[in-house]
């Protein structure tokens, strides 16, 4: 190696002194072609017009086609009364809608893409104009395509103001929340300087991202204390689940919170009630939010009420058996009939303002054997389950890749940290 280096820089000592290399300019006199034959050759050519833009909830077919610089009165008027096109091009606002068009500014091809049921699959509405200058509409269903991002993150104010600054997706913190839900306080316990690395699935759709996928690992400080999931799918076995490094299983038969996301308003201690304007003992936690927030079930159970229930106003109790039962009331609507059997994150109804309520929130009770408890320390209790023996040589391998990943992550926190100063 050192002998080949040595040769190496022989030869290059060996060169003339480039400085001492004759120099000679050339001048050569080159004329145009012609304007016109320019533009006559410019005019065999025909260029089309790519645009993009976003569905507005004010759309209508003329304003969404003026704004994608498409002026063609024979596309809007078919738009209008093609079945498709009336069902999904103005359906949702902030849908991104791609658009060609010919160099008379007539529509050539529209699409739109949008997240379907199938979490492995999106959608897209295609109108195309055929030779013969009609139009024609189809809906496809296409697989997404996967890649995997890093990101990190440092709390100045919120959770999720700390993964905007991170241009981290919303649908990602949802999901640490629902992580760590059993470990970290995410409406009491988050404090300034908090800091989370996360490494997840980015679905694209013809190129693009479309939503965020699973997180596939992730590490959250808080409190000096540092909390590790990973994303694991035993060999075989036909779900996965989250896990720490060592193994222990991080499900919970309860999840922390009965929304998504929310805010809480206050928690499991006394107040000044709002309405009967005396302290009472308040027995339960009131979680803030518009009207019209998915409200999900904590964990399994068969619907025990579902109805009015006084200065509750609407209700839904669930019986989880063994002597836990949950509540939320003040709802707008209610989802699920008693005697239902609903699933641990189904959906019950929607936050409202029914009853004795000043304001939209949601009430959530836990009872365990008809007794108040703190329904955000229940999640806690579970015992966690170890990681079966034949799966762990899997599990090691994984960890081993994912703790690089999660290295990988931590290296920007000095740039997101920089970006929230």
């Amino acid at each position: 190696m050192l002998g080949g280096g040595g040769g190496a820089y022989a030869v290059a000592e060996l060169g003339p002194d480039a400085s001492a290399l004759p120099v000679q300019q050339l001048v050569e006199e080159v004329e145009p072609l012609p304007l016109q034959q320019q533009s006559d050759a410019l005019g065999v050519h025909s260029f089309n017009l790519f645009t993009t833009d976003q569905v507005r909830g004010s759309d209508t077919v003329e304003s969404l086609l003026a704004r994608l610089q498409i002026n063609d009165p024979a596309a809007a008027a078919w738009l209008r009364r093609d079945t498709a096109a009336r069902t999904y091009l103005l359906s949702v606002a902030g849908r991104t809608i791609h658009a060609e068009a010919d160099d008379d500014r007539n529509l050539v091809r529209l699409s739109l893409r949008w997240s379907g049921d199938d979490t492995a699959q999106f959608k897209r509405l295609v109108v195309e104009r055929s030779a013969s200058g009609g139009f024609a509409s189809r809906v496809e269903v296409v697989p997404y395509t996967t890649s995997v991002r890093v990101g990190t993150g440092v709390l100045r104010s919120s959770l999720f103001a700390a993964v905007d600054d991170a241009g981290i997706p919303d649908a990602v913190a949802t999901q640490l929340v629902d992580i760590f839900g059993g470990d970290i306080d995410f409406h009491r316990g988050l404090q300034r300087g908090d800091r989370f690395h996360v490494v997840y699935e980015m679905l694209e759709a013809d190129g693009e991202p479309l939503r965020a996928g699973r997180v596939l690992t992730a590490e959250f400080t808080t409190r000096k204390r540092t909390h590790q999931a990973l994303w694991f799918q035993p060999p075989g076995k036909p779900a996965g689940g989250y896990f720490d490094f060592d193994g222990k299983s991080l499900e919970t038969a309860f999840l922390a919170s009965p929304m998504e996301v929310s805010r809480v308003t206050s928690g499991f201690k006394m107040r000044f009630h709002p309405i009967r304007h005396a302290w009472t003992q308040h027995r339960g936690v009131d979680y803030g939010s518009p009207v019209g927030t998915p409200v999900r079930s904590v964990g399994e159970g068969k619907v025990q009420f579902a109805g009015w229930m006084g200065g509750y106003g609407n209700v839904v109790q669930v019986d989880h058996g063994r002597g836990d039962s949950t509540l939320y009331a003040h709802l707008s609507r209610i989802d699920v009939r008693p005697g239902a059997a609903v699933a641990r994150g189904q959906r019950l109804g929607a936050v409202g303002q029914t009853g004795w309520a000043t304001g939209p929130h949601l009430h959530f009770e836990f009872r365990e054997n008809g007794v108040h408890v703190d329904p955000l320390e229940v999640a806690r209790r579970q015992p966690p389950t170890e990681l079966a023996a034949d799966a762990r040589p899997d599990f090691n391998r994984l960890a081993g890749f994912m703790r690089h990943q999660l290295v990988a992550a931590a290296s920007l926190s000095g740039r997101s940290s920089a970006f929230g100063e």
